[in-house]
């Protein structure tokens, strides 16, 4: 990923190795350990506590990233006659305060509406490439973060789901992966910043996070019931579709996300 006229977003707090200790409690914590569950990791500490201090590379990297999210979102809600007003975002190792509790690493990368802020470990990228399959590229971490902005994108558009209710959840989540798809296909025309094998090491990680590649790898079996982020061949296709389109007008739960699924729990109105 080419990120050299990107600009640095100043929406970055890096408060890596600070640790401590975990304590998840309340609402906020049911909200993280629900998050455990739907990454298939160990919300009660699996990863060892580290306090190396944080490194240039990776927040530069993650501000540049931001940046270029936020250049593009605030001209495509300029378009829609609105103002964007951009997410906060935290680096941080081991676990983090935040507006919807107290979170551990273990629960991979998330957007908390309450404080409108993106929190990521960075460590996760390693997971993802040696746990899950996925990819460690560049472009691959871009993508999870402009998938959390996306979180931030339908909250300022005002897309919610019920809560329990799973079918809302596949669908905002699938609709976050096509507006990460916006902003992949309207971040190359300004910054040119794809490279060779950009596209396919971000599919490679859509695919490794659906549900039910995480399922089969939790238990062996896929339960499309239960369902939260959508199928591994939902993810890839409505990234694809954002980056192909860039269309933010199709991103409504109401046309575009009409998700059916077969009992193998996959798309079926392609």
């Amino acid at each position: 990923m080419r990120l050299d006229d990107a600009p640095q977003s100043g929406n970055v707090s890096d408060i890596r190795g600070m640790g401590g200790k975990l304590a998840v409690g309340g609402a906020g914590g049911i909200i993280l350990l629900i998050l455990g569950l739907i990454f298939g990791t160990d919300i009660t500490g699996g990863r060892r506590v580290s306090n190396n201090p944080p490194d240039e590379k990776t927040r530069v990297f993650v501000s540049k990233v931001l940046g270029t999210t936020e250049e593009v979102w605030e001209a495509e809600f300029k378009k829609m006659g609105r103002r964007y007003k951009p997410p906060k975002l935290t680096i941080f190792s081991d676990q983090v305060r935040t507006g919807c509790g107290v979170a551990p690493s273990s629960v991979g990368p998330f957007y908390c509406p309450a404080d409108q802020t993106i929190y990521i470990d960075p460590t996760f990228f390693d997971e993802l490439e040696q746990k899950l399959g996925g990819s460690k590229a560049e472009f691959s971490q871009a993508y999870v973060i402009a998938h959390e902005v996306g979180h931030h994108v339908q909250r300022l558009l005002g897309y919610t789901a019920e809560p329990g209710n799973d079918q809302e959840s596949v669908r905002l989540e699938l609709q976050a992966d096509y507006l990460a798809g916006v902003w992949a296909h309207h971040g190359q025309k300004r910054f040119n910043f794809i490279e060779p094998g950009d596209v396919e090491a971000a599919l490679t990680s859509a695919k490794a996070i659906g549900d039910d590649r995480l399922q089969k790898r939790s238990g062996g079996f896929v339960h499309p019931e239960k369902f939260t982020h959508g199928t591994s061949r939902q993810r890839v296709y409505f990234f694809k579709r954002g980056l192909e389109t860039g269309d933010v007008s199709k991103a409504t739960l109401s046309k575009f996300f009409t998700v059916r699924m077969n009992r193998n729990g996959e798309l079926q109105d392609f």
